[in-house]
Order: C-alpha cells, then structure tokens, then sequence
C-alpha cells in the first residue's frame, strides 16, 4: 500500500495558492492521449479538474462523474492526418490555457519510437506556434511525485489517485477489466502532470 505524503499537495485535503492562471498537463500518446485542464483560481482538487481523453471504446465516449469528458478518436487515413487530428485536438481542449506541462519520452521505450517522436513532435511545434510555456516533464519525475518511486506501474499510481482524490475511477469507467489499462491509467498520469507543473509554478513565486 502507498503511504500518504507529507507535500500538502499530496494528499486529500484541499489545496489553494493563488497563481492566477488556467494550466494543462497532458499524458500524449498514439492510442490514448490525456489531459487534465485545472484553474488555479480554484483549489487543486479531481473535482476541480476538467479531464479529457480519447478512446477507441465507444462505450467510453462519454462524460463520467460530470468532469471526466471521453471523445472517440477521429479516422485518419495516413499517419501525418492522425498526428495533425490529434493535436489539433490537444489544442481544441487547451484554448485558453497559459501553461502546459507535458510528459517527456521514455527512453526506455520499444516498439514505434519514431512515430511517438514524429506525433509528439507536431504538438510540441503547434503548442510553440500558439507562444504557450511548455514544461517538459520526465516519467520517472512524475512517477516519484506520485508515489515516491521512479519506476511505479500503473497499479501503483492508480493506488495513490484513489488515496489522493478518493474517486475509484477504475470501477466507474473500466469496472469489467481486472488491471489498470487506458483510459483510467491515462487520467491518472495527466492528473500528477498538472499537478506536479501546479506545484512548480507555485514553488517559483
């Protein structure tokens, strides 16, 4: 089991310093992009988030809980039109947003590493052209913030949302699948990405 942490922006109770601005994290990827859009006039909470994520469920392309919003992928017919849709759709959610934290590359990733790059890259190109800060955040950064490990998997970041947010976001969106598998380990990460860039931009005041 995850122990709570002492960083108050870790744990259940409400969190607020005021840094005035609509910021983003986003977990990027070819099959199940995420994002979580957060207003730090308001406290650092899930039900203060808005959350966004793509799907090729269509059981899934829905809105749970009221802020947790699922849209089905677009149909591409080559991969340049599937990583221009994509971003396009990072962008579409993030008008408005004046940061933007996005996870880095894993470097330990295998398979197709060059189509990742090629997509991650558009976005990262579309987000410069629209002049918004961008904070690059490794995995194992992200990782550890959430559960004081590097190298956690997806039951273990699971394990500190549930601690942190008290949602059971498995047994509403995916309660027929046994592991923690897209879109609920997606949630999970763009969620500690926000919050970890909330936590950056709140320690540089």
């Amino acid at each position: 089991m995850v122990e709570l942490k002492s960083d108050p922006l870790s744990c259940m109770g409400t969190v607020f310093i005021d840094i005035g601005m609509i910021i983003a994290g986003i977990d990027y990827s070819l099959n199940g992009p995420a994002i979580c859009v957060a207003n730090t006039n308001n406290p650092f909470t899930f039900s203060n988030c808005s959350f966004y994520f793509l799907t090729d469920t269509k059981k899934n392309a829905k809105t749970f809980l009221t802020n947790v919003h699922g849209e089905s992928f677009e149909d591409y017919n080559e991969e340049c039109e599937r990583y221009d849709t994509l971003s396009d759709w990072v962008m579409r959610v993030c008008a408005g947003c004046e940061q933007i934290a996005l996870e880095g590359y894993a470097y330990g990733a295998q398979g197709r590493v060059f189509h990742i790059a090629e997509n991650t890259g558009l976005l990262k190109y579309k987000i410069y052209q629209n002049r918004i800060p961008l904070t690059i955040i490794p995995p194992t950064e992200v990782k550890k913030y959430a559960t004081g490990k590097g190298n956690s998997d997806k039951q273990k970041m699971y394990d500190s949302f549930v601690i942190d947010t008290n949602t059971l976001l498995k047994e509403i969106i995916t309660p027929d699948k046994k592991d923690i598998s897209s879109p609920v380990s997606d949630i999970v990460d763009c969620f500690y990405i926000c919050k970890l860039l909330y936590k950056k931009l709140s320690n540089s005041l």
